[in-house]
């Protein structure tokens, strides 16, 4: 399920600013997220610039590594949000 902060008329559902903190924060509490995150992004140039398609198998694995990448890009921003809703 994607999330989704919505914004209307300068009003949002979330503190925007505590949510930019609160998502600073859940990265800083889950470094292996985090790291996993960067090496997923690197990972997809190093596969998209490679001259070769690694036997038929790349495009499937840049397609994996970008939905794992959003995936836990949303694990951290659905923390972030429930922090922000406890007011952490």
């Amino acid at each position: 399920m994607p999330f989704v902060v919505a914004v209307a008329l300068g009003t949002s559902a979330l503190p925007i600013p505590a949510f930019a903190e609160n998502v600073k924060q859940e990265k800083a509490q889950h470094p292996h997220i985090s790291k996993a995150i960067q090496e997923l992004q690197e990972a997809i140039k190093e596969l998209e610039q490679a001259p070769h398609d690694f036997g038929g198998h790349r495009a499937d694995a840049v397609a994996a590594s970008k939905n794992a990448v959003q995936q836990l890009q949303l694990a951290l921003q659905y923390r972030a949000a429930q922090d922000t809703k406890k007011g952490k």
